[in-house]
């Protein structure tokens, strides 16, 4: 069981930067994918972001590819997304998401098995 918690969620200024965290409470193996997802208000929740456990390997949605960065604190069981250059049209609530079957990347809400609560991002113009 693994429990998914985001943090650094906020209001700032387009152009401006924000580090989201996700703090993972259990065992995280090396077959995990951690994954950042967002949903706006009356939209679906999209992909944003991945990363596999044991290798680091990355992928990014094409509206984020440049400036969002994922990473991983395998001592602190953290996830981080740093996002850089932020727009309007990234405000949404930002979810972290895990799966230890996945094995590689998958951009599908539905291959995901743990999820945290979300945090807010609000950029203004």
């Amino acid at each position: 069981q693994v429990q998914l918690v985001e943090s650094g969620g906020g209001l700032v200024q387009a152009g401006g930067s924000l580090r989201l965290s996700c703090a993972a409470s259990g065992r995280i193996l090396g077959s995990y994918v951690m994954g950042w997802f967002r949903q706006a208000p009356g939209k679906e929740r999209v992909f944003v972001s991945a990363i596999t456990w044991s290798t680091s390997r990355t992928y990014y949605a094409d509206s984020v590819k440049g400036r969002f960065t994922i990473s991983t604190d395998k001592a602190k069981n953290t996830v981080y997304l740093q996002m850089n250059s932020l727009k309007p049209e990234d405000t949404a609530v930002y979810y972290c998401a895990a799966d230890a079957t996945l094995g590689s990347i998958s951009s599908s809400t539905k291959a995901y098995h743990y999820w945290g609560q979300g945090t807010q991002v609000t950029v203004s113009i």
